[in-house]
C-alpha cells in the first residue's frame, strides 16, 4: 500500500515538472516574439495644432523611447509624455504590431499677455497654463498691461475685476467666431483695441463687444489688402455699417494698380477721398 502511495506521489511531481516546463517554453517564446515582431514602423499623428507631426514624432522617441508597439503602448498608460510646452497629453495607442497612434491632447488656450519678456498663455477661466519665450501666432497677445507677478496654474494677476471679465469675454468671443486676431490692446484711456494685419480695430469701451465682433470676420476679409483703422466705437448692428479709413499715403494692392494708370493729381485727390469715406460692410 506503502508502494503505491509513492507511486502516486512520484507521478504527481513529474506532471508538476511537465507543467512548469511548458509554461516557461510558452514564456519564453513570448518573449521572443515581443522582442522580434512588433517593431515600430509607422506613426500616425493627429489631433495636432500648433505643432507639426515631426514634432510631435521627436517628443515620443526622445522620451524614454521603446522601439516596440506594446511595450511603448503599456509604458504610455503607466507614465505618459509630461512637460512638453502647450500639449496637456499625448494618448499612444496600438494599431497592428507595426504601428502606433499618437494623439495629441493640446492646451486649450484662449490668449496671452507678456509679462517680463515672456508669453503667458491661458485657458477661458483665465488660468495660467504656460510661461515661455514661444511666441504662437494664433493665439492673441494682450498688450499694454503690468503684472508685478505670475504664477503657473494661477489665475491671471489683474485686481481690476471688470477688465478681467471683459478679457475672458473678448478671448472667448474670438474663438467662438473663430476670428484671427495677432494682438489686443488696452490703451492708455482704458479703450479696447485690435489688430489683424494693417488694420486697427476699434472697439471703445468694450461694452458693446457681442455686437462688434459678430460681424467682425466679414468686414476684415472685405479689408484684405488695405491698411487702416475700422472704427466699431459707434458700431450699429441694425444697418450693419462701419467706419473704415485708410492710413494717409498708403493703398491696398489692389488699389495700387489703380493708381499706376493715373497722374500725381488724381492719386493725391483719390488718397484724401478714400481716407476719409465710409465704408459699408453688410453680411
Amino acid at each position: 500500500m506503502k508502494e503505491k502511495q509513492d507511486n502516486v506521489i512520484q507521478f504527481k511531481s513529474r506532471r508538476t515538472g511537465v507543467i512548469a516546463k511548458v509554461v516557461i517554453l510558452v514564456f519564453v517564446i513570448g518573449l521572443v516574439l515581443l522582442f522580434t515582431s512588433f517593431h515600430i514602423e509607422s506613426i500616425e499623428v493627429t489631433g495636432n495644432k500648433h505643432y507639426s507631426k515631426e514634432q510631435i514624432k521627436d517628443f515620443v522617441l526622445s522620451n524614454g523611447y521603446i522601439d516596440n508597439t506594446i511595450l511603448l503602448m503599456l509604458k504610455n498608460k503607466i507614465h505618459s509624455p509630461k512637460d512638453i510646452p502647450f500639449i496637456a497629453k499625448l494618448d499612444i495607442e496600438y494599431v497592428n504590431p507595426h504601428k502606433i497612434n499618437v494623439t495629441v491632447y493640446e492646451k486649450a488656450m484662449a490668449g496671452c499677455v507678456e509679462y517680463m519678456n515672456q508669453y503667458v498663455y491661458f485657458d477661458q477661466d483665465g488660468y495660467v497654463l504656460e510661461i515661455s519665450l514661444t511666441k504662437l501666432t494664433d493665439t492673441p497677445c494682450i498688450t499694454g498691461m503690468n503684472f508685478s507677478s505670475m504664477e503657473l496654474h494661477e489665475k491671471l494677476p489683474i485686481e481690476d475685476k471688470k477688465r478681467f471679465k471683459l478679457i475672458l469675454k473678448l478671448t472667448q468671443l474670438i474663438g467662438k467666431y473663430n476670428l484671427t486676431i495677432d494682438s489686443i490692446r488696452f490703451t492708455s484711456e482704458d479703450e479696447v483695441v485690435l489688430y489683424y494685419e494693417d488694420v486697427r480695430v476699434e472697439l471703445g469701451d468694450g461694452s458693446k463687444i457681442d455686437e462688434q465682433l459678430v460681424d467682425l470676420k466679414q468686414m476684415l476679409e472685405g479689408l484684405k489688402g488695405k491698411k487702416g483703422t475700422l472704427n466699431l466705437k459707434d458700431f450699429d448692428p441694425a444697418d450693419k455699417k462701419a467706419s473704415f479709413k485708410l492710413d494717409m499715403g498708403t493703398s491696398s494692392k489692389n488699389d495700387k494698380k489703380e493708381e499706376d494708370d493715373q497722374n500725381t493729381t488724381e492719386n493725391d485727390t483719390q488718397s484724401t477721398s478714400e481716407s476719409t469715406e465710409s465704408s459699408s460692410v453688410v453680411e
